[in-house]
């Protein structure tokens, strides 16, 4: 499989080939004890995991040596397959569920990756401490985009993204979203849609630009699911 990111125009080295092994073995092995997926085929983990992580890079706004957040990552998704083809990018990944955390970790450990780092906490707790500090903030089928965006937005650096990674876009969604989106100081300001190879469904990404901070966000996560903004 070393060459299944060329239609993103990348091109693996044999270490990142092999981080990917690694990566792909250790997620059949270490499945059942963590839970992480019902995807194991390696086609299916190649191409709907890793591949569909990587097209994070179409939003083109991974310059060299920015901070990326990646919120509820579960099995690493996005923030790892992002990592190994781009060693300068500086990660953290907040996951609230212990095992998935100590998943990544073994992970991180074991492909010998620096400069990422698993926070095992809750997005609305850890962004008491860390409002307005990533270049980029991203999240992969999370939670519902009104839910989400109050969990992540407060993490972006205005001026930066916060990048929501969809495998389906409804405009009810959006629709549904834009009033907190303003609320929270920020802006749709692209929607790039594409399919995966092989048939395997389309993708969406969309580009939300902070533009200011608004102080009081998040709010506790049952208030937040019970009256999204």
């Amino acid at each position: 499989m070393k060459d299944f990111l060329k239609p993103l125009g990348i091109e693996l080295t044999e270490t990142q080939s092999n981080q990917f092994k690694q990566y792909f073995e250790l997620l059949v092995s270490e499945n059942k004890k963590y839970n992480l997926t019902a995807i194991v085929d390696e086609e299916g983990v190649y191409y709907k995991h890793f591949y569909d992580s990587v097209t994070l890079i179409k939003s083109g706004l991974l310059k060299n040596n920015i901070t990326l957040a990646d919120i509820g990552s579960g099995a690493g998704f996005p923030a790892i397959p992002i990592k190994i083809i781009r060693p300068d990018i500086k990660v953290t990944i907040i996951e609230s569920q212990t095992k998935k955390a100590n998943f990544m970790n073994l992970v991180i450990d074991t492909l010998s990756l620096h400069n990422i780092k698993v926070v095992n906490a809750r997005a609305e707790d850890y962004a008491k401490v860390s409002r307005n500090t990533f270049d980029i903030v991203t999240a992969r089928a999370v939670a519902p985009l009104n839910i989400l965006i109050e969990l992540c937005i407060p993490f972006v650096k205005v001026g930066g993204y916060f990048i929501p990674m969809k495998s389906t876009l409804l405009e009810k969604e959006i629709e549904a979203s834009n009033h907190g989106i303003m609320i929270l100081g920020s802006k749709i300001e692209n929607v790039i849609s594409f399919e995966l190879p092989l048939n395997m469904g389309e993708r969406n990404l969309l580009l939300i630009k902070k533009h200011k901070d608004a102080k009081g966000y998040p709010r506790p996560y049952a208030q937040i699911k019970k009256k999204p903004l």
